[in-house]
């Protein structure tokens, strides 16, 4: 593994794990969530973003578990920028979802 891809593979789930736990555990994305129009599956999506997380550091021991992770976080990461076009949001606001979108799918391609 080169030092990028180990970079990039913590990033990404540190970043998910801490995102999933703030879906989950507090009401600070409450407001977000409900300007995407998403607040419903708020508690869903911190799921899956936990699951994201774990499923990568597992990955390290399980390689197809990295893969499948790193592609499904991708997917929801691709999934978020659209609903970043859609609610017409100012691209500055893209920037986390497109970084982790570029992330995860680099892990998936290059693992």
């Amino acid at each position: 593994m080169s030092n990028l891809f180990i970079v990039l593979y913590l990033f990404s789930m540190v970043s998910f794990l801490f995102y999933g736990l703030l879906c989950l555990l507090t009401n600070k994305l409450d407001e977000e969530f409900i300007r995407y129009g998403f607040s419903r599956f708020q508690k869903l999506i911190g799921i899956l973003e936990l699951l994201g997380a774990i499923g990568l550091a597992l990955g390290y021991f399980i390689p197809v578990l990295l893969k499948a992770s790193a592609l499904s976080l991708s997917l929801l990461m691709f999934a978020a920028v659209l609903v970043r076009i859609k609610i017409k949001d100012p691209l500055i606001l893209w920037g986390p979802a497109v970084i982790l979108f570029l992330t995860n799918f680099y892990l998936f391609l290059y693992f």
